[in-house]
């Protein structure tokens, strides 16, 4: 049996502007746009905190002091957050790497700031119990808007294409954009290239790190999900 091993910081890519949002984002990061009330960023980290994680780094780009004026230093929020700027938006495979200090050799959770989910749905990526890595997986979405994970029989990753062409094979399984990893992320982000797409591509990290034998799992959320990527969704969720 492997030693129990639960996540205590998380890191929150949250520096875009998020140009699908037209006037939402003029005065406002993509993550600050209010949905149910609260901006999408305060439910993550709530929802961070509820399951046991006590220090957050967000990583900011556009219009940072809005983010770091409102949560300040988590203290109301039950935790430590630190923040760090993201000053070339080049991919997500490149922005991981701002988060080497802060790791220091610890596991983490890794969210787009723009991800919503129950508080529920972080307890499977905190446990870290004899992985080194984790992705959460969506059923029934279009996986040609994201990237489509492959698994074997026993939910362990095998392969994932990002923005997967009408050629490429599929898979019913959606990277639904939330990600435990061990601090050897770093050593596969490090090796990236720049995909056809021209950005250092997580995905591609983490489906070497697959390749090359490490225990990566998928972890299905079943419960309520939205990548709340226009104005569209934010209308939606929020009827």
């Amino acid at each position: 049996m492997s030693e129990e091993v639960k996540i205590t910081k998380a890191v929150i890519l949250a520096a875009g502007r998020g140009t699908r949002m037209k006037g939402l984002t003029e005065d406002l990061p993509k993550p600050m746009i209010k949905v149910q009330g609260s901006p999408i960023l305060e439910t993550i980290v709530s929802g961070l905190v509820e399951n046991g994680v006590k220090e957050i780094l967000i990583v900011v780009g556009y219009r940072p002091e809005v983010i770091r004026d409102y949560f300040e230093d988590g203290e109301a929020y039950g935790c430590s957050i630190s923040y760090v700027t993201q000053e070339v938006q080049d991919g997500t495979g490149r922005v991981v790497d701002l988060a080497i200090a802060f790791s220091n050799g610890d596991p983490f959770i890794l969210s787009y700031g723009d991800i919503l989910v129950p508080a529920s749905s972080y307890a499977d990526l905190v446990d870290f119990t004899g992985v080194d890595g984790k992705i959460s997986v969506k059923i029934n979405e279009d996986v040609s808007k994201g990237g489509a994970v492959f698994l074997d029989e026993e939910g362990w990753v095998t392969g994932l294409i990002e923005k997967r062409g009408p050629d490429d094979p599929t898979s019913p399984y959606y990277n639904a954009g939330i990600y435990s990893f061990s601090a050897r992320i770093f050593e596969y982000t490090a090796k990236l290239e720049k995909s056809p797409r021209g950005e250092y591509e997580l995905t591609d990290a983490i489906a070497a790190m697959a390749e090359e034998g490490l225990k990566v799992k998928a972890v299905e959320l079943t419960g309520d999900w939205a990548d709340v990527r226009d104005p569209e969704v934010v209308e939606s969720l929020n009827q």
